[in-house]
This record gives structure tokens, C-alpha cells and sequence, in this order.
């Protein structure tokens, strides 16, 4: 252990207290706390935050409005090069249709995303949003920060003058992909088109300045260190002390990791299968060292049901999507999908009662 920090018993022992973990103390965390250690300080914290008896989900539909895409991610399945014949937009008949069949099962939105496509106009997007907004009902956690850098450059504005246009043409809530590691050395690595750290903090403080939510992301496993892990943590953590004293709205709801998936792209084999031990460590950590997160969500959809079950014992208290449809994921060869009776059971056997959000985790009326 490195000279001066205090042992993972130690560290938990203050966090439970209420002190601060601070960036040394999470890695050591990660290389040396006992796992079930974790867990307990995971789930105390956890119930600081919620109802310590529930778990949450939302009914939503992941939308790739569409898979053209000019940024190249090297750990990315499913995207199509500008010009490639099998590249394509999304109709507004066929997103008609995927906002009615998200309705029909008390579905509340989309989480909205799409390759970096050069050939769609700035218009495109305000259309896109009021459309499924105004004329579909559905609630719009939409595009991702190198998606909106992008259109800040059509719309000739700022970043917060394009996502307050977003916003009152209808915008809900933004996602936080293409996070991936928040670290320059890692992104260089396997998406240096996707612009630095700073590119992708500075659409989540313009964001927030505007008072919009948003939700932090980490796609580990892909050759980072675990200090380099801790380094992304903490960017969103400051970050989020930042929107909270504003008190305007702004913020991060919750946060979701999950590992790299390599199937399918140039990592396969290359790079060590994510382990359920390594997922249920991370994300308790997560738990922890976020002090100012609400909500932290189970990657279900890439370690499995019963994973993902388990993660409400590791500082989860969210379950996230139905799933109702997933392309990027399942692209690199996982991904897994319930229906609502199945969700319920899952997070019920769990130990939890269930409750539907929406995506900013207001409360869905039954019926």
C-alpha cells in the first residue's frame, strides 16, 4: 500500500461516516477491499440516497435514428461509413411506429442516439425532437455529447445555445454515451476522432448550466489502469458538485457502467473478458466514491440477469431498461432483453419492490 494512505477497512469506515473518498483511497479500494466489504458499504450508502426496500426500472426504447457514423471507434460494431450503401436514416414512418409500440406497453421515451452522420442538417435534429416529442409523446433523452459538438458546428452556435434549442423544441434529458475513459491517453487509443475528455465535460457543463440533466457513463475494460478508472470517476464528480451548487435543475440523474464488449470489432481477443467479479468491484467503488450521485444503475443488459441482479447488493438501486430494442451492444455480440413481468420478478427476487421511472426518475402513474 502506498506510504501514508489508510487501509480499505479504514477508508470504508470514514466513507460510512460521511468523509469524502478521495481518487487514492478509490484505487485502493479497487486493488484491495474485500468484495463483500464492498458490498455492505455499497448498499449503506445506496440507502442514504433511496428507499432502501426498492429498486427501479424504465420502460424505454434505444433509438439509432442512424448508423451512419464519421468517427471510426475502434471498439464500435455497428456503425456504417458515410457513403456505404447499408448505412441508414431512420423514417419518420418507422419512428412513428417504434414510439407506438413503446406506448402500447406503458413505454414513456426513447433514448436517442446515432452515428456522427456529415450528412444530415441542423434542421434535422429540431425536426427529429419536436416530431417524437409533440406529435409521438415520447420523452427525448437524446444524443450523445460528440453528437451535439457536431451540431453546435451546424447551428453556427455555442454549445449552450444549440442545446437550448434542443431543449425547447422538446429535448428531455441527455445520455451520457461516448464517455467511454475519461482519460486522453485511453481515447487517443481507441477513438481519436471522438475528441478529448474536455470535448465531452464541456457539452455536460453546458448542459447543466442550461438546466438540463444528464447521466454519466464508463465503458471500462479497454486498457485503462484502475487509477486511469478512479481519474474518470472523479471528473464526474466534480463535475456534478459544480451543477449542484447551481441549483437550477442541471445535474447528473444517475450513473451506468459496464465493460467493454470486444466481439466483433479489432480488440477481439486482444483484451481480457470482462469478469462479473471485476463489474460487481467497479461499480461498488462507483457507489462509493459518487457521493453525489443519486442513482447508480445495473449493467444487466451486458453481465446478465443474474449479475445484474446481484449489483442491487453492490450500490445499485436501479435495473434501467426493458431493452426493448438495442443495436450497439448487441452488434459486439451481447446483450440481453426482459419483458416488464420478467423486470419485476428479476428485481423482486432481488429482494426489492419494483417501481417504474421515468428518465429522470419521476414516477410513472400505473394504468
Amino acid at each position: 500500500m502506498t506510504a501514508g494512505l489508510l487501509a480499505p477497512e479504514a477508508i470504508l469506515e470514514g466513507a460510512l461516516a460521511g468523509r469524502r473518498v478521495t481518487a487514492d483511497e478509490a484505487v485502493v479500494l479497487l486493488e484491495q477491499a474485500e468484495l463483500t466489504d464492498l458490498a455492505v458499504a455499497a448498499t449503506a450508502l445506496r440507502d442514504r440516497h433511496n428507499d432502501p426496500a426498492r429498486a427501479s426500472y424504465v420502460i424505454d426504447r434505444n433509438v439509432n435514428y442512424t448508423d451512419v457514423c464519421n468517427v471510426y471507434c475502434t471498439f464500435c460494431a455497428f456503425y456504417h461509413r458515410p457513403g456505404d450503401s447499408r448505412g441508414y436514416v431512420l423514417t419518420r414512418e418507422q419512428l412513428a411506429q417504434k414510439a407506438a409500440e413503446t406506448r402500447a406497453i406503458g413505454g414513456t421515451g426513447f433514448l436517442l442516439q446515432g452515428g456522427v452522420n456529415p450528412d444530415l442538417p441542423w434542421d434535422y435534429y429540431l425536426d427529429l425532437v419536436r416530431f417524437l416529442r409533440h406529435e409521438q409523446g415520447i420523452w427525448v433523452h437524446g444524443f450523445s455529447p460528440v453528437e451535439i459538438q457536431m451540431m453546435a458546428k451546424l447551428s453556427g452556435q455555442d454549445l449552450r445555445k444549440t442545446i437550448a434549442d434542443l431543449r425547447d423544441a422538446g429535448l428531455g434529458s441527455i445520455p451520457g454515451g461516448g464517455a467511454e475513459i475519461l482519460v486522453d491517453r485511453i481515447r487517443k487509443k481507441i477513438a481519436p476522432l471522438k475528441g478529448n475528455r474536455d470535448k465531452w465535460l464541456e457539452v455536460m457543463e453546458a448542459a447543466h448550466e442550461e438546466g438540463v440533466k444528464t447521466t454519466g457513463t464508463m465503458m471500462f475494460g479497454i486498457t485503462e489502469t484502475l487509477a486511469e478508472r478512479i481519474e474518470h470517476l472523479a471528473a464526474l464528480r466534480d463535475q456534478q458538485d459544480r451543477a449542484l451548487a447551481r441549483t437550477n435543475g442541471g445535474g447528473y440523474t444517475a450513473f451506468a457502467a459496464w465493460p467493454f464488449q470486444s466481439g466483433h470489432t479489432p480488440w477481439e481477443g486482444k483484451v481480457p473478458k470482462p469478469t462479473d467479479v471485476e463489474y460487481l468491484r467497479t461499480i461498488a467503488v462507483a457507489r462509493i466514491f459518487l457521493d453525489n450521485f443519486a442513482h447508480i444503475q445495473s449493467s444487466w443488459v451486458t453481465m446478465g440477469r443474474k449479475t445484474g441482479q446481484l449489483a442491487l447488493h453492490y450500490g445499485c438501486d436501479d435495473m434501467g431498461s426493458l431493452m426493448l430494442e438495442e443495436n450497439v451492444v448487441s452488434a459486439a455480440g451481447t446483450c440481453y432483453t426482459v419483458n416488464r413481468d420478467e423486470m419485476e420478478r428479476m428485481i423482486r427476487a432481488a429482494g426489492y419492490q419494483p417501481w417504474q421511472r421515468d428518465n429522470v426518475y419521476g414516477t410513472v402513474p400505473a394504468g
